[in-house]
């Protein structure tokens, strides 16, 4: 059985996590979880945060209905990083948009490459 205590936290106790849509591939977001936010996870198949500037759980889409479904959690191979494919359901990005990396840089300069959602 999987043991989240098994995992390499940084010195506060978290490791990053990476949302990443399980059918397109399409990272959504990099958020911060604790163990016991790996266990509520894995047990409730909602992806739990930690809130760094809150100091508590953050359920994606427990107030904005933007919620993200576990399809599979995946371990990196220095076991201190997340890989949580998941099935995300609206905007993943509190600026309304899919994703929450919609700037890019281009011929030195950021560009907007995706704007919020009308929804």
């Amino acid at each position: 059985m999987f043991d989240p205590a098994s995992l390499k936290y940084d010195a506060q106790g978290l490791i990053p996590a990476v949302a990443q849509d399980h059918r397109s591939g399409e990272v959504l977001m990099v958020a911060w979880m604790n163990a016991d936010a790996v266990a509520r996870t894995l047990k409730t198949g909602r992806v739990t945060y930690w809130s760094r500037s809150r100091q508590a759980f953050w359920v994606k889409g427990e107030s904005s209905g933007h919620a993200q479904t576990l399809v599979e959690l995946r371990v990196d191979c220095d076991r201190d990083c997340l890989l949580a494919l998941v099935e995300q359901t609206g905007p993943a990005c509190h600026t309304n948009r899919r994703s929450c990396f919609y700037t890019a840089i281009r011929d030195g300069a950021e560009v907007v490459i995706m704007e919020p959602s009308e929804a």
